[in-house]
């Protein structure tokens, strides 16, 4: 797929929608393509769909159009999927995406075997928002578009730091910012600032972590105790992962928190020599070659011990 445009030829309804529980780049594209479209093709009908977004990405234009359920009648000429990996991460848009009569997903998720009727897949961009840039006429992208694939863009490559992050990252970013961007307080604003209970759940997290496997491993525990002690939700554990694999001598970050009676969700983060998408994947999740994530059942000591076995082996092979 070059561009987008052709695909909306004899197009009078799109449907768009991205992943559950949606992170910064779901949102920053799913949102980046609805402006996009509702600017530039003002006879299409479009709607978009999103889970509980998060406030921190309230200050996105038209982000109060977001629909976070079908209404189970609405069919679409086009459903278009953004930054969705596989059907069973799409949530509330399912039905809708099943019904349509021509379906496209853009990703990046190198775990995407393609699963719509067009598939336009780039493991090597930082992003979904990377990745649609690229599908947009550049003179065409107004500013409030622009807001929303920058926001995208810093989330998934950790404002740069990741190493998703490229040259053409750097160049589209650069593009946005010429746009008029205001970059500096999306970065504070969305990326950076955390709630209380957020900087207090982190700080607990990291000071109860345990090291394995010599320090290259690195464990973050928390139960749903904790979570109820402290009144938070998964939302409020973005970026923990993160922060754990920021620990010197660390070459991979695990954590793990309950979801359910024997569930756990497992975020997996690597510096240099693991691809924590292949460990994901045994498990029935995937990713990105350095960070991924899936949901395992048993205790958290079984959660672990299987982890363990898969990252202590890609160590031992890096080592070869």
């Amino acid at each position: 797929m070059n561009k987008i445009a052709p695909h909306l030829d004899g197009v009078a309804t799109v449907g768009i929608a991205g992943h559950v529980n949606p992170d910064g780049d779901c949102v920053g594209s799913v949102m980046g393509l609805y402006l996009y479209l509702t600017e530039n093709y003002p006879k299409l009908t479009v709607d978009v769909y999103l889970e509980h977004v998060r406030p921190e990405f309230y200050y996105l234009k038209k982000i109060e159009d977001v629909k976070d359920s079908w209404d189970g009648e609405t069919k679409y000429d086009l459903f278009i999927l953004l930054d969705t990996s596989s059907k069973d991460r799409i949530g509330v848009a399912f039905d809708a995406f099943e019904m349509a009569d021509k379906t496209i997903c853009i990703d990046h998720h190198v775990s995407n075997r393609g699963f719509a009727n067009e598939n336009h897949i780039v493991p090597d961009a930082s992003s979904a928002s990377e990745t649609l840039y690229e599908l947009l006429e550049e003179e065409k992208i107004t500013l409030p578009v622009a807001e929303a694939l920058y926001t995208g863009i810093i989330h998934d490559s950790g404002v740069f730091q990741y190493s998703c992050t490229g040259p053409r990252t750097m160049e589209i970013a650069g593009k946005l910012m010429a746009k008029g961007v205001p970059f500096a307080k999306i970065i504070d604003e969305s990326f950076n600032q955390k709630t209380y209970v957020q900087q207090q759940i982190l700080g607990r997290t990291l000071m109860e972590s345990i090291r394995l496997m010599d320090g290259k491993c690195i464990v973050g525990i928390v139960t749903k105790k904790q979570m109820d002690f402290y009144g938070i939700t998964k939302k409020d554990l973005d970026g923990i992962a993160s922060h754990l694999r920021m620990t010197k001598g660390v070459e991979v970050a695990m954590f793990v928190y309950e979801t359910g009676i024997q569930e756990y969700k497992v975020s997996l983060r690597s510096n240099c020599y693991v691809d924590v998408s292949k460990i994901a994947a045994e498990f029935g999740g995937g990713g990105h070659i350095r960070a991924a994530g899936c949901t395992m059942n048993g205790n958290v000591y079984d959660v672990i011990n299987n982890l363990t076995y898969y990252i202590d082996k890609m160590l031992k092979d890096s080592d070869d």
